[in-house]
């Protein structure tokens, strides 16, 4: 395995290096869940690496490598078990008259060509002016509307997209007492708290059955959009100033529906480290390959906090223990 650093412990393990090359190193059906966000093709620059597949020619030849990652996905993933796949529609330009590619769309085609079934898709909704803000969309601009309403465009949500890889899952995800935690913004009913944990019949289980809802949501319009790893120091000067961890609410609940305790989560695009962090505060192994070395050197720094059993929090902008 060609890689430039590594860290890795009982509990996790870290590479700074080219993903197909590390999942290459790793042992056939060994993956329990993986969980990412690929390099979206032609709309963000990640690094000037020439394995980096956000550079690559066109966005033909961005699927042409993209293959590669998501065949060696299927190998190393237990039969009958989940990828995660964190993306959204691209916007052609910012022009505000330009269409949209169906990379999502893309995306699932390659995974059913590549061994994996398309179990579902969760829109992440998004505030309109802030994405205005961050992308600097014209067609999210107010003046757009003023001028010539037909310019106008969407605050395209993030999408989750789900796969199975063919198989018979020989491990079930079991929820004897039900869901005990619930990653997002609303408040939990307090008049349900006596059901957490029910040990009867899990029709009764009021608890269980409100996240459940929130979960099996196609709209999740509850993700606290803010709540991600500290990335800031891990940008180079020329990074795209819009480069955004993937929300912990969105991996939290992912990690709960898609593995047991003690399993393995892999996320071939680690970025600051948050697919790694998450599962390991949630009691799994975690396995993260990342190729930028300045995102690397702070998800050491994030990883090394999780294995502690503290977080980050996004408030104080400080740590302080916990497992949730």
């Amino acid at each position: 395995m060609a890689v430039k650093h590594e860290e890795v412990t009982d509990k996790y393990a870290i590479y700074n290096g080219d993903c197909v090359e590390v999942m290459q190193g790793l042992p056939d059906a060994s993956m329990h869940l993986s969980i990412y966000s690929p390099p979206f093709g032609g709309l963000y620059h990640y690094s000037s690496n020439e394995r980096d597949l956000s550079n690559c020619d066109d966005y033909d030849s961005f699927f042409d490598h993209y293959a590669f990652v998501v065949r060696e996905l299927a190998r190393i993933t237990m039969p009958g078990r989940v990828t995660a796949v964190h993306c959204m529609d691209v916007p052609r330009s910012n022009s505000g008259t330009d269409s949209y590619i169906d990379f999502p769309g893309d995306i699932i085609r390659l995974h059913e060509r590549e061994g994996w079934y398309f179990t579902g898709r969760r829109m992440i909704w998004k505030e309109p002016l802030a994405v205005r803000l961050r992308t600097m969309q014209k067609n999210l601009a107010h003046a757009s509307l003023c001028e010539d309403s037909i310019d106008c465009g969407v605050a395209a949500g993030d999408q989750l997209l789900t796969f199975r890889r063919r198989g018979t899952n020989p491990v079930p995800v079991a929820h004897p007492v039900g869901m005990l935690e619930y990653a997002g913004e609303r408040e939990i009913p307090s008049e349900l708290n006596p059901w957490r944990g029910w040990k009867g019949k899990q029709t009764e289980n009021r608890f269980s059955h409100w996240i459940w809802r929130q979960y099996a949501d196609c709209m999740w319009d509850d993700i606290r959009l803010n709540r991600v790893l500290p990335y800031q120091e891990s940008r180079d000067p020329d990074d795209e100033k819009h480069v955004h961890p993937l929300q912990l609410d969105v991996i939290d609940r992912c990690v709960q529906l898609f593995s047991n305790p003690g399993e393995n989560v892999f996320t071939p695009f680690m970025g600051v480290g948050s697919e790694v962090y998450s599962p390991l505060l949630l009691g799994r192994r975690a396995i993260g390959a990342e190729l930028k070395e300045s995102y690397y050197r702070q998800a050491v720094k994030n990883v090394r906090m999780a294995a502690k059993g503290q977080r980050y929090d996004q408030n104080n902008h400080d740590l302080f223990a916990g497992t949730g």
